[in-house]
């Protein structure tokens, strides 16, 4: 919702741009390390506390950052707002706690439908109330919001956290084993790769569309937000059929149709019919095949051990990042070496298949665990 005020809170704080930057970046990095301490600490405490505290530090740190004076306030206080990603973390193992895998893996995507709103609107959102308000109006009503949702989750969210399965097990030990289990990675990588197709298309979508296809600002904007209307699409999917399918059947439809689009795309542009129009329609399949994956990926991976479904919601989305921040690196490397459109979609359909691989292969586990 900020990121069109980074210049103007450059220029209130008296620094450069590159600095005011790492308001993003090094936010992302924070928010990794957090969902591997939020997800266990909720396992053992439960899961009502560690998200109440989590919803005090991000309130507070928002109030602090609208009143900053200084860019290094500023910005430790923008690292201690990655607390609220505790609330991605643990309404997933909420959801978990008090749902079968299927029905949980549906109302994921319910879920996930919700959120592939929110990267539309919030810029849109955000440099409206910089333009009539200034930069520090974002932070006051991130800190708004925090009160509201501290509130709502005090007075309607009560303990959902299971009884562990074997309560002699010390926790790290638990943790262990849940990360010695084949079906464990089997899920998260499949999230990893699933996810690493959609920031392999952020990091090379906006420099094919400008300078392969020539597009305007206004354009590029609207082809780019293609990709989270069909993820809006897929989740709605997953949540309608998510009760017909197993969670490994349901990851492996998400994934083949992910790598046709992507396969009939390529096509198009080998036999010379290069244009933006079949550029983005063949990426639009990427983001339908992810909302039909991740749901039944990350509700597969939380029911290996349902009494640590929030160290393993953490782990995965640590991972998910990690593996993100890999995949975006070697997408802008390899963009800058050939034929831009090509090679992204290239880069997508390996990422892709790599995910429609560790699909098959929790299936297999799967059926062998019976």
């Amino acid at each position: 919702m900020f990121l069109p005020s980074l210049g103007h809170i450059a220029e209130d704080l008296e620094t450069n741009y590159a600095l005011a930057s790492m308001a993003i970046a090094g936010y992302l990095a924070v928010t990794a390390v957090i969902q591997l301490i939020a997800g266990p600490l909720a396992d053992h405490f439960g899961r009502r506390p560690v998200l109440l505290v989590a919803l005090i530090i991000f309130s507070l740190s928002s109030i602090i950052c609208a009143t900053a004076q200084d860019i290094w306030v500023f910005l430790f206080f923008r690292m201690l707002q990655g607390g609220i990603t505790a609330g991605y973390t643990l309404s997933m193992a909420i959801v978990r706690d008090t749902h079968a895998p299927q029905k949980a893996a549906g109302l994921i995507g319910y879920i996930s439908m919700c959120m592939a709103i929110a990267p539309m609107l919030g810029p849109v959102f955000g440099g409206l109330l910089d333009t009539a308000f200034g930069w520090r109006a974002n932070f006051y009503l991130y800190g708004i919001c925090g009160v509201l949702l501290f509130v709502l989750c005090w007075i309607d969210l009560g303990e959902t956290k299971p009884d562990r399965q074997d309560d002699q097990q010390p926790m790290a030990a638990a943790i262990l084993a849940l990360i010695g289990e084949f079906r464990f990675w089997a899920y998260a990588l499949c999230t990893m790769f699933t996810v690493g197709a959609f920031y392999i298309f952020l990091a090379g979508a906006p420099l094919v569309a400008t300078t392969s296809f020539g597009v305007t600002t206004a354009e590029l904007g609207f082809l780019i937000g293609s990709i989270t209307v069909g993820f809006s699409a897929g989740g709605f999917l997953a949540g309608r059929f998510s009760s017909r399918l197993s969670l490994p059947a349901m990851m492996l439809v998400g994934r083949v149709t992910a790598c046709i689009g992507l396969v009939v795309g390529l096509t198009v542009f080998l036999v010379g019919s290069a244009s933006p129009i079949a550029f983005f329609a063949s990426t639009i399949f990427v983001g339908i095949g992810n909302g039909l994956t991740i749901p039944g990926s990350n509700s597969g991976a939380m029911s290996i051990r349902p009494d640590l479904a929030g160290s393993a919601a953490g782990l995965v989305g640590a991972l998910t990042l990690g593996g993100g921040a890999a995949l975006t690196s070697l997408a802008g490397i390899a963009i800058g070496q050939g034929e831009q459109p090509v090679t992204v979609l290239i880069l997508m359909l390996a990422s892709s298949a790599l995910g429609l691989l560790f699909a098959f292969a929790a299936l297999v586990l799967e059926r062998r665990q019976g």
